[in-house]
């Protein structure tokens, strides 16, 4: 089983499971502020539930990178969205500062 490292807490889960809702079942969250509420809830709109990811996880979805194109977010921030991403082996998850997490 991966485990999933965050905030100083390890999780194990499924290979292929969402890492938004491995996190969140953890009583962790990956929103910073405000967006705790205003999130699009999984559906990959938003943007605010960046991450840095470290390890073995899914390539990023057409959507996924639409979505880290815009503002505040750019291709060379080196994020992931947590809500379209897969868990699928090993991963450290780091969230940035910022309302959208955006500074690592």
């Amino acid at each position: 089983m991966p485990t999933v490292s965050y905030q100083g807490e390890e999780i194990e889960c499924e290979k292929g499971a969402n890492l938004r809702d491995v996190l969140k079942k953890a009583g962790l969250s990956v929103y910073n502020g405000k967006m705790e509420q205003l999130n699009c809830r999984g559906a990959g709109s938003c943007g605010s539930c960046a991450v840095q990811v470290e390890g073995e996880v899914s390539e990023p979805s057409k959507k996924e990178r639409a979505r880290l194109w815009l503002p505040p977010h750019h291709p060379n921030h080196d994020v992931r969205l947590a809500c379209q991403t897969t868990v699928e082996g090993d991963v450290e998850v780091t969230k940035g500062r910022g309302l959208f997490g955006q500074h690592i």
